[in-house]
C-alpha cells in the first residue's frame, strides 16, 4: 500500500497533454462525470450513459501517455471495496422496481431475482465510472496541484491547510513506516511465516503498531512547534498563487462539459 503511494505521484509527474491541464480543469471534468452518472436515475439508460463517459475516459487516458495496465492494477485494488456492497443488491428487493421475477433459488430460501440483478448492474457501472475519472485524475494531477486547485475554486482555507499538511507528512509517515519494515526484514521477521509462533508474531506486530504511532505523535509535537517558531496561528492559510487558465484550457473544459451535459440531457430525455 505505501509503494502504491509513491507510484501514484511517479505517473503524475507525466508529460502529455492531460498531464499539462490546468489541475481545476480536470477536477471539474472529474466531477462532472461522476455528478452526471450517479445523477442519472437508476434506470438502463445508465448503460447507454456509462458507455459515453467510459469513452471519453478513454480517450483521456490515451491522451496522458499513461499504460492501460496503470490503470487496471488501481481499478483492481479499488474494485473489491465496492463490489461485495453491488454483488449482495442481487437479494435484495430494490425499491425502485414494483414487481419482481426469481431467476434463481438458493439454499436457506435466498432468492435471485431478475429486477435485482439489473439494479446491480446499473449500480457497478456508476461505481466504475466514477472510480475511473478519479483514477484518472489522481493520476496525472499531482497531489499538492489538487489541492492548490480546490483552493483556486473556493475551498475554504482552513481545508486547503490541513490537506496540504496531510498530503506533505503523509510521505513523511511512509518514509518512517518503510524504515520500520526494513529493520523487520534485516532481522529476518516476517509477519506471515507461519514457522515463528503466533504469539510472537502478534507480539512483534503490535509493538510495531506501537512504535508507528509513538513516532507520529513525536513527528506531530515537532511539526507543530516549528510551525509556531514560523508564525503560524489560527489566521494561517496555505498561500496559493493566482493562475490564469489558458485559452486551450478553457476551450477543452467548455467542448468536454459540453459533452458531458449534452450527453447526460438527451439520454435521460429518451423514452
Amino acid at each position: 500500500m505505501i509503494d502504491d503511494l509513491y507510484a501514484i505521484e511517479k505517473h503524475a509527474y507525466g508529460e502529455s497533454i492531460v498531464h499539462r491541464l490546468d489541475a481545476r480543469v480536470k477536477l471539474l471534468v472529474a466531477l462532472a462525470a461522476i455528478v452526471a452518472i450517479v445523477a442519472l436515475p437508476y434506470s438502463t439508460k445508465v448503460y447507454t450513459l456509462g458507455l459515453v463517459l467510459f469513452a471519453l475516459l478513454i480517450v483521456l487516458w490515451a491522451a496522458s501517455r499513461l499504460s492501460p495496465v496503470v490503470y487496471l492494477k488501481r481499478l483492481a485494488l479499488i474494485l473489491p471495496f465496492g463490489i461485495f456492497l453491488i454483488a449482495f443488491q442481487i437479494f435484495v428487493k430494490s425499491p425502485y422496481y414494483d414487481v419482481f421475477h426469481t431467476i434463481a433459488t438458493l439454499p436457506f430460501g435466498i432468492e435471485v431475482y431478475a429486477e435485482s440483478v439489473e439494479f446491480a448492474s446499473i449500480l457497478l457501472v456508476k461505481f466504475i465510472v466514477s472510480i475511473s475519472f478519479v483514477i484518472l485524475l489522481s493520476s496525472t494531477t499531482k497531489m499538492q496541484d489538487m489541492i492548490e486547485a480546490a483552493g483556486r475554486l473556493g475551498l475554504p482555507r482552513e481545508f486547503t491547510l490541513t490537506l496540504g499538511m496531510m498530503v506533505r507528512y503523509i510521505f513523511v509517515f511512509a518514509d518512517m513506516f518503510g524504515k520500520i519494515r526494513t529493520a523487520m526484514e534485516t532481522r529476518c521477521f516476517d509477519p506471515l511465516d507461519r514457522t515463528l509462533p503466533y504469539r510472537y508474531r502478534l507480539h512483534q506486530i503490535g509493538y510495531t503498531v506501537g512504535t508507528i504511532f509513538i513516532r507520529s505523535y513525536e513527528q506531530g509535537e515537532r511539526t507543530y512547534t516549528s510551525m509556531l517558531c514560523r508564525g503560524h496561528g489560527v489566521n494561517t492559510g496555505l498561500y496559493i498563487k493566482k493562475k490564469n487558465l489558458q485559452p486551450g484550457e478553457i476551450a477543452f473544459f467548455a467542448v468536454t462539459l459540453a459533452l458531458i451535459v449534452f450527453s447526460t440531457v438527451l439520454i435521460y430525455l429518451q423514452p
